[in-house]
């Protein structure tokens, strides 16, 4: 069968091939500890499910406009000038089927063959096969741990050619758990505006922050940079909604109605359902996010204290999300039952197959010497998971 080319440049989204794996063996009857997922583990609160079942009792259940309802939009209108300081029209708002989408949407109407579009290495998996699929180029630029994961000034000036559309910026990050500063922001800013690079934000995990970190969103800094940024959020990871699938974007007009021309032609629109769950989400109480994050925070400190007394694993302590990215590397070499852990990929499988544990390896986000834990887990899962990655490690020849 001769498929469309586009197609055999992709590659599926490893996060999620993990997750379906150990979700298989669960189901098998295997116990495995899965730290794969990218989801928290809290249920959506019940006020917002309960918006829902009052829309379906009520009927609303019919197609909206494609772009999203008008009173969902307006209080995401609201919600981004009273979280994040930005003026928006409603005209300047697309609700979509998750922040994937959203950003699909993006790079459907910014990017043409030839334009090179610039990601940060470690990147979320779905960035790079998303400018791939629309005939663009992704530019790698790798950070370092040294400097919090964050985009190097000078080397992202290496990067930039004529050619460069657009850089994608994602803070609090996936897998990282970094946090854009704000004198780096205002450097990636001054940059952008100079060379007119648009800016793709994807501020998915702004609520999930520590230690009195303050999220800052690009596009806040001025009107010169707001010009030139598409802010991406939803409300999967802040309400727990994961498979409510709503996301949002918000940028210049001409490019939200292109979205919205895109958006047209492929889904039409979110969920009906959804997107009155989703205006609860955002206009009534919002306890739960912080008593979620205060789980998380705990979790983070606990799993970051234990990862770093297992010989051969160094783990930095995250700003944001719910991910830790421990440097793995000086397990390579290691091995078991005659075979030799080489990278990231042979560590993932030796702990699956031998530990029960699923992780997601480092390549998958383009650095090898890591790999992903989730703690969108519950605390004795992540004790027990832990208890087992130090005895498979101390079991490394």
């Amino acid at each position: 069968m001769i498929l469309a080319k586009r197609v055999s440049k992709l590659k599926p989204s490893p996060t999620l091939a993990i997750d379906a794996k150990a979700k298989a063996m669960i189901s098998q009857g295997m116990d495995i500890v899965n730290f794969g997922v990218g989801e928290p583990d809290f249920d959506t609160p019940d006020n917002i499910k309960e918006a829902a079942i009052k829309a379906i009792n009520n009927g609303f259940t019919k197609y909206t406009a494609v772009g999203g309802i008008d009173v969902l939009r307006e209080a995401i209108v609201k919600k981004l000038k009273e979280d994040n300081n930005l003026i928006y029209s409603k005209n300047q708002i697309i609700v979509s089927c998750g922040a994937k989408h959203s950003l699909y949407n993006i790079a459907q109407v910014l990017f043409d063959r030839g334009d090179e579009v610039i990601i940060p290495a470690p990147y979320w998996v779905s960035y790079p096969d998303q400018v791939i699929l629309n005939n663009a180029k992704p530019v790698i630029v790798d950070t370092s741990e040294d400097n919090n994961f964050m985009l190097n000034i000078k080397e992202l000036k290496k990067k930039i050619t004529k050619k460069t559309k657009a850089i994608i910026l994602n803070s609090p990050s996936n897998p990282t758990g970094s946090a854009y500063n704000k004198n780096t922001l205002e450097e990636i800013a001054e940059i952008a505006v100079r060379k007119k690079i648009f800016i793709i934000s994807d501020e998915i995990y702004e609520k999930i922050v520590y230690d009195g970190f303050k999220h800052i969103s690009v596009a806040s800094l001025n009107n010169k940079i707001k010009d030139l940024t598409i802010v991406v959020n939803g409300l999967s990871k802040s309400h727990s909604m994961t498979g409510w699938r709503i996301g949002y974007a918000a940028g210049p007009e001409e490019i939200i109605s292109a979205m919205w021309k895109v958006q047209s032609q492929s889904t039409s629109n979110p969920t009906s359902i959804s997107q009155k769950a989703a205006f609860e989400a955002l206009t009534g109480p919002q306890d739960f996010i912080g008593e979620m994050v205060a789980e998380f925070d705990n979790r983070r400190r606990y799993i970051v204290e234990r990862l770093n007394k297992i010989d051969g694993i160094t783990c930095r302590m995250p700003q944001g999300a719910f991910y830790v990215f421990p440097n793995v590397s000086k397990l390579f070499g290691r091995g078991y039952d005659g075979k030799k852990i080489k990278g990231s990929s042979d560590l993932s499988a030796y702990l699956l197959e031998n530990a029960q544990i699923a992780v997601v390896s480092g390549d998958a986000f383009g650095a090898d010497d890591y790999i992903r834990f989730s703690y969108a887990a519950s605390m004795d899962a992540i004790r027990k998971g832990l208890d087992r990655i130090e005895d498979a490690i101390k079991a490394l020849d």
